[in-house]
């Protein structure tokens, strides 16, 4: 079956979906924040229209991470701490999409309709397929027996190969098993061990493919720059470089430059899109600043969605937004 149809199947399988009602508010270690308000975009050529309407969907979530979009137009996403996924239709429906997750943060579909993961919650932290289930299991949980920090995000490659980052901090800090240094890492396809492709990132986070999977982009949280990887036959990367520099980065106490970029999406003409601490920053496929749309609140993770792919869902900070824009998704990738 073509991967479309089968992820049809599996929304189609899945129990009835639960309704969503009202939760505890989420809060930041900083505090809780007042309720998050609609913001206007200003324009982006070929992406986003002059006053576009960046709209809160909900608020209050606990934890919002992981967008990954539906065939059907939907999207999906983490809440993390809530432990669960959460599913927004076309008319902004809210329900529970999936229970029990643990901690289950980034995610991606596979070619066959597989749902892969990360789980944050240290010691109990890696990777796994959640759905079918059929298909349920633990890809890995250690790096040579260490366990991992905090599984971030993901993406999976066509021949099932999946690239992860550990951005190894741990929530609580553990008062035993160290965690891993932050890393980048790649488990080849029906491998048990993955690759440990690079630890000397301070803070690696979103990674999205090029459609031809000759290129691998990296978000770096701590950093000025977003990084960019030639993808190797064998999923092995070569030739990093500094691909973008992030706009507004600002130095924490420590000196360390502080971006805030999180997830990372592509559009089908190869721009790229960060969430940042300024908002949603894009970048031409050469690496160009193109303009940054702003949130309602500090964006986590973002997906295109919707019917023709045309709406970018944007979580973060228990919030949930949507804005039409005009540059479209890649239809081939679910993120």
């Amino acid at each position: 079956m073509k991967f479309r149809a089968l992820l049809v199947a599996a929304c189609l399988a899945l129990p009835a979906i639960l309704e969503y009602g009202a939760r505890p508010a989420y809060a930041q270690a900083r505090g809780a924040q007042p309720p998050a308000a609609d913001t206007e975009a200003t324009a982006i050529p070929g992406v986003v229209a002059p006053g576009a309407t960046v709209h809160v969907i909900k608020d209050g979530f606990s934890g919002s991470e992981g967008t990954i979009a539906l065939p059907d137009g939907s999207v999906i996403f983490s809440e993390t701490t809530a432990n669960r996924t959460i599913k927004i239709d076309k008319d902004d429906t809210v329900s529970t999409f999936m229970e029990n997750t643990n901690g289950a943060n980034g995610m991606f579909f596979d070619k066959e309709g597989r749902l892969f993961v990360t789980h944050v919650p240290f010691g109990t932290g890696g990777i796994s397929i959640l759905y079918p289930p059929a298909a349920k299991k633990t890809l890995l949980d250690n790096y040579e027996g260490k366990p991992f920090g905090r599984a971030n995000d993901l993406t999976v490659d066509k021949r099932g190969g999946v690239y992860f980052t550990d951005s190894a901090n741990a929530m609580p800090l553990p008062a035993t098993g160290v965690p891993l240094p932050p890393g980048l890492y790649y488990l080849p396809p029906n491998a048990t061990k993955p690759i440990q492709i690079l630890t000397d990132i301070p803070f690696p986070n979103g990674v999205v493919l090029t459609p031809d999977e000759k290129t691998l982009y990296l978000n770096n949280t701590n950093g000025e720059y977003m990084l960019a990887f030639d993808v190797q036959p064998d999923g092995s990367l070569k030739n990093r470089r500094n691909f973008a520099k992030y706009d507004k980065v600002t130095p924490n106490a420590a000196g360390v430059p502080i971006s805030g970029a999180d997830g990372l999406t592509m559009d089908s003409e190869g721009r790229l899109y960060a969430a940042c601490t300024t908002g949603v920053q894009v970048f031409s496929k050469q690496g160009e600043y193109l303009g940054t749309i702003p949130m309602p609140r500090q964006p986590q993770n973002l997906s295109f969605a919707g019917a023709d792919k045309k709406t970018l869902y944007v979580v973060g900070r228990g919030v949930a937004s949507k804005v039409q824009m005009l540059s479209q998704g890649m239809k081939e990738r679910p993120r």
